[in-house]
């Protein structure tokens, strides 16, 4: 991803001629929070009272999930958000879903996924789940899926506006910023760092 320039204003650019679609592209952080909590509540009542799973099994496929995640986090960032078209069109739809966030990092309302793009990615990942899954065992999988999905966001919010001082969180935050300030072509992991090792996209320690 080449960069121009990255600004440093907390301002947040008009992005769409629509008010509607403007708004679509804006969220506060905390929303992804009111709208999968429900979700993940409903998704261990199935499993664990309608379904009578047991707490070992559930627990073995909730950690799947979360693990799974860890993958996908990774895959989409690397190989989706920064996948930059050669069409013009490409281009404009790589900028509304990634680049205005490489250009414009602190602007606090495109720091997590608006709805309007995590619902019907969401839907989409439920349904290969369950063709993918055995029966029933797509709840406890999902749960822990949903649950690394919003671990990323939230991680991905402070990273960018928490100050922290020390330990893993310092670590995890210079990994990003380095990302975003120095080599967008490495650090692919937001949440999670084990996948930029396994896959070689780690920055090196100088």
């Amino acid at each position: 991803m080449k960069k121009n320039f990255v600004s440093n204003s907390p301002a947040s650019i008009r992005m769409f001629k629509s008010d509607f679609m403007e708004s679509l592209s804006k969220v506060r952080f905390y929303v992804p929070l009111i709208v999968y909590v429900p979700v993940i509540a409903c998704l261990f009542y199935i499993s664990l009272w309608e379904n009578q799973m047991s707490v070992l099994n559930f627990t073995g496929w909730f950690l799947f999930g979360v693990g799974i995640w860890t993958i996908t986090e990774y895959v989409l960032h690397r190989y989706v958000f920064h996948f930059e078209p050669k069409a013009a069109w490409g281009k404009k739809i790589h900028f509304i879903f990634h680049g205005v966030h490489h250009d414009y990092p602190n602007d606090a309302k495109r720091l997590v996924m608006p709805p309007s793009a995590s619902i019907p990615m969401a839907a989409a990942f439920y349904f290969l789940f369950e063709w993918l899954l055995p029966t029933h065992y797509n709840f406890p999988f999902f749960a822990g899926f949903m649950i690394g999905y919003l671990f990323y966001d939230m991680v991905h919010y402070a990273l960018h506006h928490a100050n922290f001082k020390s330990g893993f969180w310092k670590k995890l935050k210079q990994h990003h910023m380095l990302h975003h300030y120095s080599d967008a072509t490495k650090g692919y992991g937001v949440s999670w760092t084990f996948w930029d090792h396994i896959f070689r996209s780690n920055f090196e320690k100088k």
